[in-house]
């Protein structure tokens, strides 16, 4: 069955979510947007007429709010409020505690304890455990196995068994990722390594929150399509979130903006 047969159904599997969705993010990039929301749209409703259902509720909301404009954005949870599934545990991860970029951090910075820069699968396990409690869901050790190699299959996208921060983050509902924001902002390596050595002033091997505020102002003057400088506060503190007492260590500043190099 291909990705816009399964749009016709009342309810789809956790697979068949996982195909619509890669079948539309076409470029990968962690969200559907322009013609790929388009496509996505008209294909739905394509989809439905045939199977001679008329949209639902969230499915109408959704296209009155998306289907005119060809500016917007959604993420993989933006998805998984108008696709019904068998059992959309995607859902569960839009509880209070995980409201903001902040809060994401946070967690991350607990479960990547080593600062690898990512966490393996029995460390995503015990992340995911913190995160359907925290949301109120209380599940058996062999769905929380089932829902972690869901994740691994949705996410990892070069298959080594391990997560990385931005691949987690699309957890997150897109207005609230802003880590979307500094995809089109990373350096490469050597770059990367020059802007922090000129950022971190007294040469300490951490930037404080003030040499981060001085950075991200002069990343917002250079890349004002990406990134907008009334959001700096944010931007801040997100980051901020994964300093260790206020210490943020080249490691974890890497995450955000430096690209992988092949």
């Amino acid at each position: 069955m291909t990705a816009e047969s399964h749009l016709q159904g009342v309810e789809i599997s956790a697979a068949q979510f996982f195909e619509i969705w890669h079948h539309y993010d076409s470029d990968g990039n962690g969200y559907m947007d322009g013609k790929e929301l388009q496509n996505f749209i008209q294909e739905l409703q394509q989809a439905r007429k045939k199977a001679g259902l008329d949209l639902t509720p969230e499915m109408k909301a959704f296209v009155d709010q998306y289907g005119k404009t060809t500016d917007g954005k959604i993420g993989i949870v933006e998805l998984a409020q108008i696709l019904p599934t068998e059992e959309n545990f995607l859902l569960f991860f839009r509880c209070q505690q995980l409201k903001s970029s902040e809060d994401f951090m946070q967690t991350w910075r607990k479960y990547d304890s080593d600062h690898s820069g990512f966490i393996d699968s029995e460390e995503l396990k015990s992340f995911l455990k913190d995160l359907l409690q925290k949301a109120n869901k209380q599940i058996e050790d062999s769905k929380l196995t089932e829902y972690t190699e869901i994740m691994l299959r949705m996410f990892d996208a070069n298959n080594d068994g391990k997560l990385e921060l931005t691949e987690l983050a699309r957890l997150l509902p897109v207005q609230e990722n802003f880590l979307i924001k500094f995809q089109g902002v990373k350096m490469c390596a050597k770059e990367f390594n020059k802007a922090f050595e000129m950022y971190d002033q007294d040469g300490n091997g951490y930037i404080d929150e003030n040499e981060l505020d001085a950075l991200l102002k002069d990343l917002c003057e250079k890349n004002k399509k990406e990134l907008d400088i009334n959001n700096l506060a944010t931007y801040k503190k997100s980051i901020m979130a994964l300093s260790d007492g206020g210490k943020l260590y080249r490691a974890e500043l890497a995450l955000i903006l430096c690209a992988e190099e092949n």
